[in-house]
């Protein structure tokens, strides 16, 4: 990703535009009327409808997906703008400014960019900076989010000037800016850190810092995201007289390009809302975002019993232990240090509850085990739910071949049949597949959703126990069930 760059930061303002203080922040944005705004949410790719019934559930709006994968819009009024901050299926969050479906870029580089920074000039700035203020006054109410960059939108999906636009929506590093982007062949980027706590902290009226962030997908624009990012950059800067910063930012403009959709937002989260559930992380720690699609997938009813037997950092179990919470997660691991991260994990969340007088119980269990001996009553479990080794970062292709017909068919003797579920996520297709063909109808797949895993094409799959008897189908009998080590001593999942 890019952000405003160097040509911005040294530029001398020569217009005067609507300037903005960091001091009025809590007068227009709190009183009077309510503002409808179009807030914009970027969303795991492939639960997008999944976010739009959350959205239409608990704010009781449409939503619309975006042609660009991975977000949604939909109206809010600004009573309702602490609401959305409470969704559990987005990652991060911006007022729209202003959005073109079909935006005729000019053929130049040159002519395309002079006409970036005359529409900085030409936007309607005035309802996204109420909301923006709003949203601050927010955010110091509840005092609890540290640093980080609202930024997290996209990763630049140019490769040169060729873009590929089904990669985005990762947890990959945080946006790069433009002066950073033009010495990135000397050096690499440092991750940057938003201290905007600490600046609004100082009292009195003071300069308003900001960055430009441009995302663009497709390949026939003539301009690159730190282009782009730096010249309508430099316009909002003489519009507004506000002064360039990269890292210590409090205004977030997004200028998102897909193809000939062009959106201008402004950031309303410094730090993705994915990362609200854990604080000891794994190296495959699953975005709780994309856990609660997971979840939402296998609609889980009271006093289900739900499992993950390859728990990891214990994300899954844990976003359904707090969202879900009618139900019982049993989380699990064979890795010692898994299991201590989810223990600490669990404890983490019961503190934070108890600070805040919440009853800090949790319906939740982690036990250390031997995936393919679990120690757990044949037919006990509702609904099984985990993210099974890829073969890349943990375990390996190779023992994967072993390892999923093993898990599949202990995993078929837990589960309920008849009506027990599974929703496992795996980047290894082509080895779930045939493991699955060969459980003699223990399982049979009822939907799959794709979903873009640190760049990784990877599906999430619901699976329905069928009402066959365990131990009597042909392949069954025929595959050994002997204790064989098939999980790899290395193997941690999350």
């Amino acid at each position: 990703m890019s952000s405003q760059g160097d040509e911005a930061a040294e530029q001398g303002p020569e217009t005067v535009g609507p300037a903005l203080s960091s001091s009025s922040a809590e007068t227009d944005a709190t009183s009077g009327d309510f503002i409808t705004v179009t807030i914009g949410a970027t969303v795991p790719t492939g639960f997008e409808h999944t976010a739009a019934e959350e959205i239409k559930e608990k704010i009781g709006v449409d939503a619309r997906i975006s042609k660009d994968r991975g977000r949604i819009y939909f109206p809010i009024t600004t009573d309702k703008l602490f609401q959305v901050h409470l969704l559990r299926s987005v990652d991060n969050l911006f007022v729209v400014v202003e959005e073109y479906d079909h935006y005729q870029f000019k053929e130049s580089k040159e002519e395309t960019l002079m006409e970036l920074q005359q529409l900085a000039a030409k936007l309607p700035w005035t309802n996204a900076l109420e909301v923006w203020k709003l949203n601050g006054t927010l955010k110091k109410k509840k005092g609890h989010r540290k640093g980080g960059n609202g930024a997290k939108v996209k990763p630049n999906s140019e490769a040169g000037d060729a873009a590929i636009a089904d990669t985005e929506q990762q947890d990959l590093p945080q946006a790069v800016s433009a002066a950073e982007g033009q010495k990135k062949a000397e050096e690499t980027p440092d991750t940057e850190t938003c201290t905007q706590d600490a600046e609004e902290a100082s009292p009195g009226a003071k300069l308003i810092k900001f960055r430009v962030t441009c995302n663009r997908a497709g390949d026939k624009h003539s301009f690159s995201s730190n282009d782009a990012a730096r010249d309508f950059g430099g316009a909002v800067q003489e519009f507004f007289q506000w002064k360039a910063d990269m890292t210590k930012f409090d205004i977030e403009v997004l200028l998102n390009i897909h193809n000939e959709e062009v959106v201008i937002g402004i950031a309303l989260t410094e730090e993705s809302l994915h990362r609200r559930n854990i604080s000891h992380f794994g190296p495959t720690t699953l975005r709780s975002t994309l856990c609660y699609g997971m979840l939402r997938l296998c609609k889980p009813q009271a006093s289900d019993i739900i499992l993950d037997p390859m728990c990891g950092t214990g994300a899954i179990p844990l976003e359904g232990a707090i969202e879900f919470n009618s139900s019982f997660y049993i989380a699990g691991d064979n890795n010692d240090m898994a299991v201590n991260r989810t223990v600490n994990n669990v404890c983490h969340i019961q503190k934070r509850r108890a600070d805040k007088g919440s009853v800090s119980g949790l319906p939740i269990d982690t036990v250390q085990w031997d995936l393919c001996n679990l120690p757990i009553r044949t037919s006990s479990i509702d609904i099984i739910i985990t993210d099974m080794p890829f073969g890349k970062r943990m375990g390996s292709r190779k023992k994967n071949w072993d390892l999923y017909p093993s898990c599949l068919r202990e995993m078929a003797r837990v589960c309920r049949p008849g009506s027990g579920k599974a929703v496992l996520l795996t980047q290894d297709k082509k080895c779930f597949s045939k493991a699955i063909s060969r459980m003699g109808g223990l399982w049979r797949k009822q939907h799959t959703v794709w979903v873009n895993i640190g760049g990784l094409h990877a599906g999430v799959y619901l699976l329905k126990r069928t009402g066959a008897v365990f131990g009597q189908t042909p392949e069954d009998v025929y595959e050994s069930r002997g204790p064989a080590n098939t999980q790899g001593d290395d193997k941690e999942l999350s």
